[in-house]
């Protein structure tokens, strides 16, 4: 059963995509709320990464000598997160943004 969300986390919880896309620069609050959006999606893939890592560190001890065999699913998973897994920050991305085509 899901623990039900506090009132407190759904007030920060953002409301936005992870994206600049139809963001008004010229309004601070708009702005601020894809800043941290973008943020949090970046730490929600570094701590994915994290957790996948302390599963493979604890399969590793627990399977010893057979670890390559039994933990390739864990290390797959886990250089596919690594490659997203750095907290790389919002500046790039909103300075560099190209609006979409539509």
């Amino acid at each position: 059963m899901p623990t039900p969300e506090s009132p407190l986390f759904l007030a920060r919880k953002p409301k936005v995509p992870p994206t600049f896309d139809g963001v008004n620069y010229d309004n601070n609050d708009e702005l601020k709320a894809a800043q941290d959006a973008v943020l949090r999606e970046q730490w929600v893939k570094s701590m994915m990464a994290r957790l996948v890592r302390e599963e493979m560190g604890k399969c590793y001890v627990r399977e010893g000598v057979n670890h390559l065999e039994k933990c390739g699913r864990l290390r797959d998973r886990y250089l596919e997160l690594l490659k997203d897994s750095k907290v790389r920050g919002y500046l790039f991305e909103q300075q560099n943004y190209i609006p979409k085509e539509s």
